[in-house]
């Protein structure tokens, strides 16, 4: 595997990745700039979520019609023009423009830089290519944090963004060699009521979420934008049922191993989603560490990503789909729920410890999921399934923030009392089952699911293959 493609595929993933959480640790120093609250800014975060999910689903479109490397280095330049706005920005309503702006070109990077690299992997290759490009999606977030509030104390908040502009001018220079060059096929005309449709629908979704989780506007705002994404989301199902090319094909669900990996990766991303909102918050507020220490910690969870990386290849040839993804989903809820054990006493040497197994197991699921997405889907079905894979991920990591913060702020009032340790341990309980059931839709599996990209065999054709060999082995040799 030529691994020079999906490690510059990665450095876009993570630059995306890393910038839709590295801001949460400058808001106060950017609102005192701008003339905000930081409350209110915490809008910035919401409408960058809300530019990926409205353009998410047109990035297989748009990557057929104009070819996925063209499309690849545009998003790049729109993602870097969207990093300069925000760094010269000098009014909330200049600050959250230009997050969108940023936004749109994050929401074609990520789902045509897996494309990019499915269409250019062998599928018996495909894991060890995927296991790269899943380390910048979860190094990302975590990193993102500790990386902001460095640059903001040490440096000053324009650099969060200003540091893209070299890394994107490179990536497009580099991934311009790099990438194999995919001609444009030809494609029918968009579906622009349906883009329409789940647009609204994710958007409306991601943002009502996101409202409820982050306290910039009232929460029944955000649940009433949340049910209208619900009921955009009940069109776009008959809408999509009755057209003929629409823009997300829900018939891939059809699928049962593409079915698996959507419906049990946005079960298990959810209770992972919850928990970079959940961890700084409880170290900060209940243990009393600083936002840099608190940083550190959960960076751990990239250690084990990272390890990760050299098992994904080897589980999978071994185990094949269905068992690995059943461990790997069972005991990284295990170890999403024992986030609860923690308290102030605990030492920061057992919390690391748990951290980065967390993290070895949850980067192993990923992996493994988004492996699964295409393992038994045809080449010409690949840019769809990108883009709802995509899409569902959005959608899935908002849920997580929403079911986490919600699960804070009933159990604040159920007991009348202010946020607290014991809060924290409902909600990582609570979000460690929801992950947990991601295991129910891969139990259903045949053995040999996706056995050509994982090269599993299934004991019984191993005890075929091994039959004949001893059939051949008994026969005379001729001379």
């Amino acid at each position: 595997m030529n691994r020079t493609l999906p490690l510059v595929l990665a450095v876009a993933l993570f630059m995306e990745q890393m910038d839709s959480t590295v801001i949460a640790t400058a808001l106060p120093a950017i609102a005192q700039d701008i003339g905000t609250n930081p409350v209110t800014l915490k809008l910035a975060l919401t409408t960058y979520l809300v530019a990926l999910a409205i353009f998410i689903p047109i990035s297989g479109w748009m990557a057929d019609r104009f070819g996925a490397k063209r499309v690849f280095r545009m998003a790049i330049a729109v993602f870097v023009l969207g990093s300069i706005a925000c760094a010269f920005s000098n009014s909330l309503f200049a600050f959250v423009l230009a997050r969108f702006v940023e936004g749109m070109g994050g929401a074609m990077m990520t789902p045509v830089a897996r494309l990019v690299l499915v269409r250019a992997t062998p599928r018996n290759q495909l894991i060890s290519a995927m296991a790269w490009l899943s380390i910048p999606a979860l190094i990302g977030p975590v990193a993102g944090p500790p990386l902001g509030g460095f640059i903001t104390t040490y440096f000053s908040w324009h650099w969060i963004f200003l540091i893209n502009v070299p890394i994107g001018l490179i990536g497009i220079a580099v991934s311009g060699r790099v990438l194999p060059d995919f001609p444009p096929e030809p494609r029918e005309r968009l579906d622009f009521v349906g883009f329409g449709l789940a647009g609204l629908a994710a958007a409306g979704i991601v943002f009502g979420l996101s409202v409820v989780s982050l306290p910039a506007l009232p929460p029944a705002v955000g649940i009433a934008v949340a049910l209208t994404g619900l009921l955009m989301a009940w069109l776009f199902v008959l809408h999509a049922r009755r057209a003929a090319n629409p823009v997300l094909d829900l018939r891939l669900f059809s699928n049962r191993a593409f079915r698996a990996a959507i419906i049990g990766g946005s079960l298990f991303r959810i209770g992972v989603g919850a928990v970079p909102f959940l961890l700084p918050l409880m170290f900060q507020i209940g243990f009393g560490l600083s936002p840099f220490q608190s940083g550190l910690l959960t960076f751990a969870s990239a250690l084990g990503a990272i390890a990760m990386k050299f098992a994904a290849s080897t589980a999978l040839r071994t185990a094949g789909f269905r068992p690995t993804l059943v461990v790997a989903a069972v005991l990284g809820s295990a170890l999403i729920g024992a986030n609860a054990l923690f308290t102030p006493a605990t030492p920061h040497a057992a919390i690391f410890a748990v951290l980065v197994a967390a993290g070895f197991f949850r980067s192993l699921f990923f992996t493994s999921n988004n492996a699964l997405v295409f393992a038994e889907i045809s080449d010409r079905e690949v840019a769809q399934a990108t883009a709802i894979s995509a899409a569902s991920q959005q959608i899935s990591i908002a849920m997580g923030v929403a079911v986490g913060g919600g699960v804070l702020e009933v159990t604040g009032y159920l007991t009348g009392a202010p946020l607290g340790h014991g809060a924290f341990v409902n909600a990582f309980v609570f979000v460690a089952l929801l992950s947990a059931l991601a295991v129910v839709p891969f139990l259903s599996l045949p053995a040999d699911t996706g056995s050509a990209v994982t090269g599993h065999k299934s004991r019984a054709v191993r005890e075929a293959d091994q039959a004949l060999a001893a059939e051949r082995a008994s026969q005379p040799s001729s001379v």
